[in-house]
């Protein structure tokens, strides 16, 4: 393609919503050929690559988010279909799951409240602010739903969203290593595990393990994302009645 070319091609997408859907489905194919190349290199998560990526397009182009989202929320679509199709190996795996539903119960209950209160406990001694602690509590679920109980709770929804980005990369991360080092080997227990505490992310790197691993992450995801709206609101209110906040 010549330089003319080229510059047509970007006078029509910049003009056009195509341009935040091109950019992204470009930067994430970046960011997966690297992380193929690089062994993959937990640090060079293609989420974390494709972000970055997204973020320096926009410096440097000076396109504010919502002239990119106009592109984007293609992709931001697809993600309802693709959660609903996280059923199919999960169904594939229901015999497993009929067998340990209760420590899979224990499992996704334990996980919701020690990660919130962990979560509130090391940050307020670290200093930080009652709406930061509140903005923190729904960390390890899916954007969506972290924002609406943040927003109930009393906590910034915009927080709320970076804080479950960072702990979904976080997770994706080093769930692996993680799993390694206590040298767990089930696949449901690291599936569970990743669900609970990475969300869509975890649920992504799980299925390139196993689609046993992507399967268990997420059905944690979405029934960790259900028990931490019923129960987190209470969990605050007797936090706070302990004089934690």
């Amino acid at each position: 393609m010549t330089e003319n070319q080229l510059s047509h091609l970007w006078v029509y997408l910049s003009a056009s919503p195509l341009m935040g859907l091109t950019m992204t489905l470009v930067a994430y194919t970046l960011a997966l050929k690297l992380y193929e190349k690089s062994g993959k290199n937990a640090l060079l998560h293609p989420v974390v690559v494709a972000i970055a990526l997204l973020i320096l397009f926009l410096s440097l182009s000076e396109m504010s988010y919502e002239d990119y989202f106009e592109g984007g929320q293609f992709i931001h679509f697809l993600l309802g279909p693709a959660t609903v199709a996280l059923a199919v190996p999960l169904y594939k795996q229901f015999s497993k799951l009929k067998q340990t539903w209760f420590p899979v119960s224990l499992a996704l209950f334990s996980g919701v409240v020690i990660g919130a209160i962990s979560s509130i406990v090391i940050a307020r001694a670290s200093g930080a602010s009652l709406e930061t602690l509140l903005s923190l509590a729904p960390k390890s679920v899916t954007v969506p739903i972290a924002m609406g109980i943040s927003e109930k709770i009393g906590g910034l929804p915009s927080l709320t969203a970076v804080l479950v980005v960072v702990t979904g990369i976080l997770g994706a991360i080093m769930g692996i290593k993680l799993f390694q080092l206590l040298k767990i080997k089930e696949d449901s227990v690291k599936g569970i595990a990743m669900g609970v505490t990475a969300h869509g992310i975890g649920t992504a790197r799980s299925f390139q393990e196993s689609s046993e691993m992507g399967a268990f992450s997420g059905l944690a995801m979405a029934l960790s994302a259900v028990l931490t709206a019923l129960i987190l609101p209470y969990l605050v209110t007797f936090l706070h009645w302990l004089e934690l906040f």
